[in-house]
């Protein structure tokens, strides 16, 4: 923490670290016990989404003390100056404005132009795009309308939509295909290119700066298909592209149709990018309607958390259940257990919100942080993960806390089937806090393992913009009460730039001699 942070919080973080002493014995069971009202202290229910997280290691002290730390950082300000439109990304010198994507009364000015005006122009093209596209009307090169839709990008580009368009697939409709590229590997768009028709397949290129080596790479793949398939000679400037990013006009030297361009902005983060003209391809895949739906989702998170007190604010409570576990019982990860296959990319897209966010060493003031920061995410839909990993999550030697997510009312499958699936998540939960006691060490459950049980009310896209909206306040909490950047990633540069040395011959000979021979043995260098 910086200085300050450190003067303000220091007495918090102190408490805290005496009770995580004074209550390593406690029970879980115990404080259901000693508390009737347990349950109703430690969950928060809004319409579409339930929380309970009155399974942790957690008691009213404990959760007192976690409070008084958020209060006595500079959560409130930074919160509010984060709405605002301030720089909060320092490094970068850019705001972080996503909420301002799913707010149509946003009062941000950015260099005294509201952004709203920006924001409704792009998502009245987006629409206009989308539905073109779904009614048939966007023809390709030969006059055929569009059957498959390739979104190409990478990280924030490609995971946050991919995971979108797999857990709202039930409200497409159109009979049109959806397919995400992201992989630098070869075999990834060759096998993908082979099932399609050239005449119908549109590509939706989405980088923000638009030099996104492996999205260019795919990209130029899919034009030299294109060439050899239509014979056309520049297929990126044909109906077969649209371009998504912040830097128009290398879209445009790249020969993209100006027409066929949309655009974001250097103050959305990739990783917060799906609500932006990013999300083109979820609203070609379920309708601009139901995006706007999504949208409005995640803007009910955003005033919850502007308007609730902290002890009933969702992110916040998320927030310092991880920081508890994180920085005070040594847990280094979390597990994240969605109980529906629909949300089987969440886990993925939660690490790279978390990781790339909170994944830092250094404070906002340019010192080396003096506490962990980021957990280790990771995770499986349930019941799967309940025959792979589950066994060291019940009878394994580290504190892993969980977050369970399930959806209460189902409109696809057996019913049945997902009372069963239901009932299989409350049961892990309970076991897991429960445990059992055996004569035989291998039969032995010591229980007392943390959880939080996340209940949407059905996986719609109201549901689900809440649910993601969520876990990005959770993330801007645990970063500012740990005083980092959340908003840049400078993490993933060195590799990329190194890539580029090897590539063009120009790493010279500062390399370690394990490199300089896997460089010769895979045929980088002679």
């Amino acid at each position: 923490m910086s200085a300050s942070s450190q003067k303000n919080t220091s007495s918090a973080w102190k408490a805290l670290t005496s009770l995580a002493k004074s209550t390593a014995e406690d029970s879980i069971q115990d404080y259901f016990s000693s508390d009737p009202m347990r349950l109703e202290h430690y969950s928060i229910d809004l319409p579409g989404l339930y929380l309970d997280f009155s399974k942790n290691r957690i008691n009213n002290d404990v959760f007192k003390a976690l409070i008084n730390l958020a209060q006595l950082s500079s959560l409130e300000g930074k919160r509010a100056s984060m709405f605002h439109g301030d720089p909060i990304n320092i490094t970068e010198r850019q705001p972080a404005l996503h909420t301002a994507l799913r707010d149509q009364e946003s009062k941000v000015e950015i260099n005294g132009v509201p952004v709203v005006n920006q924001i409704t122009r792009q998502l009245l093209k987006m629409r206009n795009c989308s539905d073109a596209i779904r009614s048939g009307t966007w023809t390709g090169n030969t006059g055929e309308p569009i059957t498959d839709v390739v979104n190409i990008g990478i990280g924030g580009s490609d995971l946050g939509p991919k995971m979108v368009c797999e857990a709202l697939d039930e409200f497409g409709e159109t009979g049109l295909n959806i397919h995400f590229i992201s992989n630098v590997d070869g075999s990834e768009i060759s096998k993908l290119l082979a099932t399609l028709n050239a005449e119908t397949t549109l590509f939706i290129v989405c980088s923000k700066s638009f030099t996104t080596q492996e999205t260019l790479l795919n990209t130029n793949a899919a034009v030299s298909w294109l060439q050899r398939n239509l014979d056309i000679d520049s297929p990126q400037g044909s109906s077969h592209f649209i371009a998504i990013t912040a830097a128009p006009q290398a879209a445009i030297k790249f020969g993209v149709d100006p027409a066929n361009i949309l655009e974001f902005w250097n103050w959305v983060g990739g990783r917060y990018s799906l609500w932006s003209a990013i999300g083109l391809s979820i609203s070609v895949a379920i309708g601009h309607d139901n995006f706007e739906k999504l949208l409005e989702g995640a803007k009910a998170m955003d005033d919850h958390f502007l308007s609730a007190p902290l002890d009933k604010s969702m992110p916040v409570v998320l927030a310092l259940t991880g920081i508890w576990y994180n920085n005070f019982l040594g847990a280094e990860s979390i597990a994240i257990v969605p109980y529906c296959e629909r949300l089987g990319l969440f886990p993925a897209y939660l690490q790279q919100l978390d990781m790339e966010s909170n994944g830092k060493s250094t404070t906002l003031s340019g010192l080396a942080v003096r506490n962990t920061t980021a957990p280790v995410v990771w995770g499986q839909t349930g019941t799967n993960g309940q025959h792979a990993f589950f066994q060291l999550l019940h009878q394994g030697t580290r504190l892993i806390p969980i977050d369970f997510v399930a959806i209460v009312k189902e409109n696809r499958g057996d019913p049945f089937q997902h009372k069963v699936l239901l009932a299989s998540m409350v049961a892990q939960a309970a076991a897991l806090v429960k445990g059992e006691v055996s004569d035989k060490a291998h039969q032995h459950y010591s229980g007392n393992k943390p959880s939080n049980t996340l209940l949407l009310d059905e996986l719609n896209p109201h549901c689900l913009g809440m649910l993601i909206a969520l876990y990005e306040h959770k993330v801007f909490v645990q970063g500012v009460i740990w005083d980092i950047n959340s908003f840049d990633q400078w993490g993933v540069e060195l590799g990329k730039r190194l890539t580029t040395l090897l590539l063009t011959d120009e790493s010279g000979n500062d390399l370690d001699p394990s490199t300089r021979d896997l460089m010769r043995r895979s045929g980088l260098r002679d």
